[in-house]
Parts: C-alpha cells; sequence; structure tokens
C-alpha cells in the first residue's frame, strides 16, 4: 500500500477570474485528493491556500501547476507533510472597532492574544462604515481561567488606545441570539425623555442632575423617577405629543434595528421611561415589544405619578425574561444594550450584555462595551458586516451612508 503525504499549495497574486478554476484542473491531473481549501481576497490581491493528499511526489505536484499559476501571474508555494488542525472551532471571536483602528492598537491586541497563549485562526475586515471593524477568530485553552484571563487583557488594551474590543465565545452560540432589548433614553435615543418633558416645566437643571446621579447608580431609580416625575405635575398632557415628534435617533438604530429584523430578531425596549412617548417611536420601528412606565393623566393634565409597577433596574431584568419567555426563547439566546445604573440586572440577565456609552457601573458588569457612537456597531460585535447589511439594504432600496463629522 503506497504511503499518502500531504502538501500545503499557497498561490498569490492579482484576483482574476479563473484562478480556482485553472487550479482545480491542474491538480485533478495528477489525481491529489483535496483536504481543505481557503481563500481570501484583500484589495484585488488573492492569497489561496489548498491542502492536498497524494500518493505521488511532491515535484510532480509543483511541476502539475507551476506553468497554469505563473501564465495568469501568480506565484506557488509549496510545504511538504503539512498538518491540518482537523477544523477545530475557535474557541473565541475577538471584534476591533475604532476610528480608525491603528496598527498599534492591533499590535496590542495580537501581543496579548499571544500572552494567553492564544493562536490566531483568522482575520477578516467587517466595516468600513461608521467604524473601522476587524474580526478575529482565535483559539484559547477551552476552561474558564482562560477566558477570564483573555477578556481581562483585551479590556486593559481598549483602555490604551481608542478602539472597542468585544470577546465573545466562538462556535454555535454566537450566531444564536434570537431576542435584543435595547434600553431607550441614550441607547435607542439620543438624551434622556423626562429632560426634554422637564424642559416644558421649565425645571431641566434640576431634573437632569437627579438622572444624572441615578444613572451613575447614586440613588435608588424608582425613587429618583419619583422626584423627578413630581417636576412635571400640572403640565398638559399634549407635551407628550411635543417630546415624541421631537426623539432624535442614536446614529445607526434604525439601521440596527432594520437588519436585526431580517435576521429573525424579535427585538424589544425596555426602558425607565415613559410609554407614552415611546410607543409611536416603536411602531415607527416595528418593534415587538415595549415596557415602561405609564405617566398618571387625569382630565389631559400630568399629575406628577406614575402608575402600575414601576419599571426599575430589578423590573427591566424582569422584562427581558417575560419578552425572552413570551417568544419561546432562552435567556442564553438574548442581547440586552444599555447606558446606566438601571440597566445592570438586564444586562446581567442577558446572554449577552452590551454597554453602549455606559457609565462606569454598569462597564463593570457588561459583556462587551462600545464607546462609538453608532448603534449599528453592536451588529459588527455579532459578527455581521457592512458589506452584507448594505447589500440588503440595495434590495429594498433603504441604503444610505450619512457623511461622517470630521
Amino acid at each position: 500500500m503506497q504511503t499518502k503525504r500531504t502538501i500545503l499549495l499557497t498561490v498569490s497574486g492579482p484576483d482574476r477570474p479563473g484562478v480556482t478554476s485553472s487550479l482545480m484542473g491542474a491538480l485533478a491531473g495528477v489525481g491529489v485528493d483535496l483536504l481543505d481549501v481557503e481563500q481570501v481576497v484583500i484589495h484585488n490581491h488573492l492569497t489561496l491556500g489548498v491542502l492536498v493528499s497524494t500518493t505521488g511526489s511532491a515535484a510532480a505536484v509543483l511541476d502539475a501547476v507551476d506553468l497554469p499559476m505563473h501564465s495568469r501571474g501568480m506565484s506557488v508555494e509549496l510545504a511538504v507533510d503539512a498538518t491540518s488542525n482537523g477544523h477545530r472551532p475557535s474557541t473565541h471571536a475577538i471584534v476591533i472597532l475604532g476610528q480608525p483602528v491603528s496598527a498599534e492598537s492591533f499590535q496590542a491586541v495580537a501581543a496579548e492574544v499571544a500572552s494567553c497563549g492564544g493562536n490566531i485562526d483568522s482575520i477578516r475586515g467587517i466595516a468600513d462604515y461608521p467604524l473601522t471593524g476587524l474580526e478575529l477568530m482565535v483559539t484559547v485553552a477551552d476552561d474558564a481561567q482562560a477566558d477570564t484571563a483573555l477578556r481581562a487583557g483585551l479590556v486593559t488594551v481598549a483602555t490604551r488606545f481608542p478602539i472597542d474590543v468585544a470577546v465573545e465565545r466562538g462556535g454555535l452560540a454566537r450566531r444564536a441570539k434570537r431576542v435584543i432589548v435595547f434600553d431607550v433614553d441614550s441607547t435607542l435615543i439620543q438624551g434622556e425623555v423626562i429632560e426634554m418633558l422637564a424642559a416644558e416645566a421649565g425645571r431641566e437643571a434640576e431634573v437632569a442632575a437627579v438622572t444624572e446621579a441615578a444613572m451613575r447608580g447614586e440613588l435608588d431609580f424608582a425613587e429618583s423617577l419619583h422626584e423627578r416625575v413630581k417636576a412635571l405635575e400640572g403640565l398638559d398632557a399634549e407635551v407628550i405629543d411635543r417630546v415624541a415628534a421631537a426623539l432624535e435617533l442614536t446614529p445607526g438604530a434604525r439601521t440596527t434595528i432594520r437588519t436585526l429584523h431580517r435576521l429573525g430578531y424579535h427585538c424589544g425596549v425596555v426602558s425607565g421611561g415613559f410609554r407614552q412617548v415611546i410607543e409611536p417611536l416603536a411602531r415607527d420601528l416595528e418593534l415587538d415589544f415595549v415596557r415602561a412606565n405609564t405617566l398618571e393623566i387625569v382630565d389631559g393634565v400630568l399629575t406628577g405619578r406614575v402608575i402600575d409597577e414601576v419599571v426599575d433596574r430589578p423590573g427591566k431584568a424582569r422584562a427581558l425574561r417575560a419578552f425572552a419567555d413570551q417568544v419561546g426563547v432562552p435567556m442564553e439566546q438574548t442581547i440586552a444594550v444599555g447606558d446606566g445604573a438601571n440597566d445592570i440586572d438586564m444586562l446581567a440577565a442577558a446572554g449577552l450584555g452590551i454597554a453602549f456609552n455606559a457609565k462606569p457601573a454598569l462597564r463593570e458588569v457588561a459583556d462587551t462595551t462600545l464607546d462609538h457612537p453608532f448603534l449599528d456597531a453592536v451588529l459588527f460585535m455579532l459578527g455581521v458586516t457592512r458589506d452584507e447589511i448594505e447589500a440588503a439594504d440595495i434590495e429594498d432600496g433603504t441604503l444610505r451612508r450619512v457623511p461622517l463629522e470630521s
């Protein structure tokens, strides 16, 4: 019985039609078996790796492919007795986001992976707008200690450079998320609704101070809510419609919701704000779930009170669980995105908790953080590329790139 050997062929050069077909035709002529194939194209430069097994000689394989490849302007490298990793899945996905991502910051990430005993299995670009996004699939020891060390090390790297670094476990679990909920104030929208309402009563500054303290976790949220809502007593209920009409979405929010719906996600909002203000926006975005506080209105006037159960810190986590139960999705397949201390329980309960331009109290418990002001960066963290987003937008006529401020 003849012994088989493995050979790795690496072909590189300008990308053009027919390279792969020509290479496979040449390999077919010497009767090799394919074990693995991987191809990457960066700015029209092709690198194609083919791992084969053969009972013939390496020289015969090289002779077969050399002329057809060189005639197409391609170079060929050959490694004999190469080994395959058996397609073992990477243990982690790391997403780097920046505006831009410098070589220095990327080197720091790569060095941290190496210091944890990890290996970078693959790298791909996933976004060029509104941020540069790079996705690294890496393998480290598959245990809790290595996972903790990798995450802690990359958090440190992210504090040294103007980049966001997200770490998720690899495998099917990363692509199995099916429910996502967003906080509203300073997450899905810009600003705080209660401050916009308070501005109508001329009390925006004092309410804003209480809001800020509550979001830092310095005040009990329910108590602070009641205190702030008192400032609205006596306002005509028509103010709700004016404030609802003035809401401004966070950049990328509409793209994010639209894309998540295409992917089959159930999308909702869980807010410490007010249902009467949020519901028109939820209808516009075609959200599946809304949980928020309800302002009491008597004879067309705000009483300065909320009615029914207050959606506070533990209430947000309960709302996420109720939403997941409603659509039959386990909690490990949920995502929560928020910015303040009242989102702590919700992010901790979710399968993936994302702190978006968040206060320190929330950053400490979140699985990952985003410090750039574009909500569609959430999609990149889930492995969705800008090209995929825009290809779908082109199909339904929604493609639009808003010029970024320099």
